[in-house]
């Protein structure tokens, strides 16, 4: 047991997990990180991050058998044969979905941090006080000036392009010189505001140094050279990934002591001294059963396996799952609603080029029910941008010779798409729970995923719908064309809730620290902590929980509150 014991013990290596790591590591304690998967370390296990397109034998697309055995994460973008080494294969790690739901997973060091899209926005004041004033949720036991200082310290460290835009419905923070829209996506937003003065677009906001300062460079870090290839691991380590940045900061300290290959199976509670007092892990290759301690123990597995984890944590005082007493452990599970878009074509504007590729769009923060209910709907959307210019190499008609290469040099007219990030309604029907039969091949029970749309996210969609295509007419495009994905829950890969906070142990698992109200030696900071989903991008929100709820912790350990 000794040898096994730690000051404290982080469940996840991704956006979250590598927070609380480098947070925990840098304040002096002895931490263990879990991670289930292998291990990746920065650069050297990125074996694509090089590789000519030219290289690869289905140029960037994946065999047909392989999309049949893997018919969910075939769904997602960024699985192609580039970057599928990173991705969960259906098969090796079953689930049950009661109802569609595609969980879209990256188990090795640095989980989905290699994966994601890189948006970063803060939440504003009004998605923390809009459950609590409307009702569609628990209230918040946090609001924005609790966060705000918090979103600084992270945004400082890893490094966010942006533009200060003085919105009061999405909050100015720490930036670097912002990305630049072409002359098209200038237009649009000058026309829209025309037609809308209460919609502003701006440029996006993204997790890319554009501008690296010191501490960036110390780090190895460098300028993002808009390749549009970050799905395969950044050589430069210009966008952020726990990767590139916290986790080698953790290990700087030499506090890191990191356990790949380790499939956390539960938390230990000890029923005499009434707290939780480690985790046990099975070992992915050999199966073998391992018990870790510590006085605090930070869950961060991505939302529902931080679900699965905590439902699994069975013991004689929570025989429905680890602080469950009100039996809402993997209840009001939310997500966001990414089944909208609109696409339009855009007259003249030949003589405009762009350069590079851009890793972020034009964004327009929630307009919809913000500052109280006004709509037949609750909450709102966040709505994306971007015009380009298609038809480069697309001239496949023409001989071999000059007029070919003439006719693919030249780009096409210009196209503009937009889409929708909605919010969605925490229900307790939307829920995660474990099967009684199933189990993986580690021994822990398969989950069960009942997540589904409802009659709000249909009239949400629809009015996206309906303004986007009226916002893109002002703007003067043509052929507007609506789309309706009716893509499943979790493509989105923003699930969200299951272990909420709240300020009524009645009716939330975790404090205004992120502390279980059951058992405080506990924390859970990433997704699965989430009251409501807010329109914005969760994980800054994520990464500022961590870095506060650790800085409580150690507070509280010094305190011996937590012993």
């Amino acid at each position: 047991m000794k040898a096994n014991t730690y000051d404290a013990i982080v469940i996840g290596s991704g956006i979250s997990g590598g927070w609380a790591a480098k947070e925990l590591c840098e304040k002096g304690l002895e931490t263990l990180v879990l991670e289930r998967g292998r291990q990746v370390t920065h650069r050297e296990d990125y074996p694509t991050m090089h590789t000519p397109p030219w290289e690869f034998p289905l140029r960037g697309q994946l065999p047909l058998e392989l999309r049949k055995e893997n018919p969910v994460v075939s769904r997602c973008y960024a699985f192609r044969d580039d970057a599928d080494h990173f991705f969960v294969k259906d098969k090796e790690h079953p689930y049950i979905q009661d109802k569609p739901f595609d969980w879209i997973r990256g188990y090795q060091v640095g989980g989905k941090s290699l994966l994601w899209a890189r948006q970063v926005q803060r939440w504003s004041p009004f998605d923390f006080e809009g459950p609590g004033r409307d009702g569609f949720a628990v209230d918040w036991p946090i609001r924005y000036e609790d966060l705000a200082p918090w979103y600084s310290y992270v945004e400082k460290f890893i490094g966010v392009s942006g533009n200060k835009d003085g919105l009061d419905t999405l909050p100015d923070g720490e930036f670097l010189p912002p990305w630049e829209m072409n002359k098209v996506e200038k237009l649009v937003q000058e026309r829209i505001l025309e037609a809308y003065p209460d919609r502003k677009f701006v440029i996006g906001r993204c997790a890319h140094l554009t501008e690296p300062q010191a501490h960036h460079t110390a780090q190895g870090r460098g300028q993002c050279m808009a390749r549009s290839l970050c799905q395969r691991g950044c050589p430069f380590g210009a966008y952020f990934s726990s990767n590139a940045s916290t986790l080698p900061a953790a290990a700087a300290t030499g506090n890191l002591t990191l356990r790949p290959h380790s499939v956390v199976h539960s938390l230990i509670y000890d029923d005499a001294r009434g707290k939780v007092t480690g985790v046990r892990v099975v070992d992915a290759g050999s199966k073998e059963t391992t018990e870790y301690f510590a006085k605090v123990i930070f869950v961060n597995a991505s939302a529902l396996n931080s679900n699965l984890i905590l439902l699994n944590s069975k013991s004689d005082r929570f025989p429905e799952g680890l602080g469950n007493d009100n039996g809402l452990l993997g209840t009001h599970i939310a997500f966001h609603n990414y089944r909208g878009s609109l696409s339009a074509s855009m007259e003249g504007h030949l003589d405009s080029y762009y350069y590079g590729r851009r890793p972020t769009a034009v964004m327009l923060p929630n307009f919809r029910n913000v500052k109280k209910q006004e709509m037949d709907f609750l909450r709102g959307y966040m709505s994306f941008y971007s015009a380009g210019r298609g038809g480069w190499g697309g001239a496949r008609n023409e001989d071999f010779g000059p007029d070919f290469k003439e006719a693919n040099s030249e780009a096409g007219p210009w196209g503009v798409y937009m889409m929708m990030q909605g919010e969605t309604i925490p229900k307790r029907s939307n829920r995660v729970y474990l099967d009684d039969t199933q189990k993986d091949e580690w021994g822990m029970p398969q989950l069960r995923v009942d997540v589904g749309y409802d009659d709000n996210d249909e009239k949400s969609l629809r009015d996206f719908l309906d303004q986007g295509a009226e916002m893109l007419e002002s703007a003067g495009c043509k052929n507007i064309r609506q789309n309706d994905s009716r893509q499943a829950p979790g493509l989105d890969i923003h699930e969200m809730g299951g272990v909420r906070m709240g300020k009524d142990p009645k009716t939330s698992l975790l404090g205004r620290f992120h502390q279980m109200h059951a058992c405080p030696n506990v924390y859970v900071t990433d997704g699965a902590s989430m009251t409501s989903t807010g329109t914005q991008n969760p994980s800054l929100t994520y990464m500022a929980f961590t870095a506060r709820a650790v800085d409580h912790a150690v507070g509280a350990l010094k305190r011996g509150d937590l012993t």
